[in-house]
């Protein structure tokens, strides 16, 4: 079954990290476990991807906002030169901000940026925040730019994010790690010490109500950073993988590697394994449109 067995198979990374401390300002990264506080350049992430066949988009990094622009030309100008496997950017930005639309304008239509991401689960972004006018204005006019935006958010307002994809109808969008979905509330015995970040029903209830809105893409990403190291299995993973598959359909999902932060959970090879071990019963056509078949026809990748 795809890839199994085919490792020179296609994989497209939609949600790759990147970040030199010399180069640019991550304030959140200060108070983050320790290993995450190292330099994660492309030539880390070519390791730990070694023997996979990968192209992939990089995801903004959460910036200090005076960084956007800095980040940003960055990443258009590596993927310009095509010596690495990024091949296109969701940058960052400040839907709510007055100056906006003139910050997309440098972007819009380059081919290489697809769209934008404001973290919105951060502690100092207030439960309601992605539905204040300002913040709804701005993901309209991502829409009106032919750009998409990444919901990033906690698993317990994700009505909140139905809600503001139902006020952007012109606007494309995709839901980001399953909806932050935790696969220890599956799991009474997967670290019982630790909390959870959401009940499953909870989860899951959210889950359905962004799924019922038309074209919203799911990531099948980032929840191998809520387990503990060296202390889970693919079946622990799977409760989260097999809702978000079912709910969005073979059509509407896509494979990211989430690195490094994954390494809070496990090597990306190891997502990468489990993930195989979970979908291996799917339809060979499936598994292709998981991989590489959606990200390359919804970002409209040239590989």
């Amino acid at each position: 079954m795809f890839p199994a067995g085919k490792p020179d198979a296609l994989i497209i990374d939609t949600h790759q990290h990147l970040w030199d401390r010399k180069q640019l300002n991550l304030p959140w990264l200060s108070g983050s476990p320790e290993v995450l506080r190292h330099d994660y350049r492309t030539e880390e992430y070519l390791k730990a991807f070694e023997g996979l066949n990968v192209k992939s988009i990089y995801m903004e990094v959460d910036v200090a906002p005076d960084q956007h622009i800095k980040e940003a030309d960055a990443v258009v100008k590596q993927c310009r030169e095509g010596r690495t496997p990024t091949i296109a950017a969701t940058i960052g930005g400040r839907p709510a901000s007055a100056d906006f639309e003139a910050y997309l304008l440098r972007y819009a239509g380059n081919g290489i940026v697809k769209g934008l991401r404001q973290v919105l689960h951060g502690e100092s972004t207030p439960r309601g925040f992605c539905l204040s006018k300002e913040f709804v204005h701005g993901v309209q006019t991502l829409g009106k730019h032919g750009l998409n935006f990444e919901l990033t958010m906690r698993p317990t307002e994700l009505a909140d994010g139905m809600k503001l994809i139902q006020q952007c109808p012109e606007t494309r969008f995709v839901l980001d790690h399953c909806g932050n979905g935790d696969p220890k509330a599956f799991n009474p015995k997967l670290a019982p010490d630790q909390k959870r970040s959401c009940s499953a029903d909870v989860w899951k209830r959210g889950i359905d109500a962004v799924a019922a809105q038309r074209g919203v893409m799911c990531k099948i990403s980032g929840i191998v950073a809520f387990v503990p190291p060296g202390q889970w299995h693919a079946e622990d993973l799977a409760p989260v993988v097999n809702h978000c598959l079912d709910a969005f359909g073979p059509d509407r999902v896509f494979f990211g590697g989430d690195w490094p932060v994954c390494l809070l959970g496990s090597p990306v090879r190891s997502w990468v394994e489990a993930l195989k071990q979970i979908i291996a019963s799917r339809p060979e056509s499936d598994q292709r449109k998981l991989w590489s078949a959606n990200a390359i026809r919804f970002y409209q990748l040239k590989v």
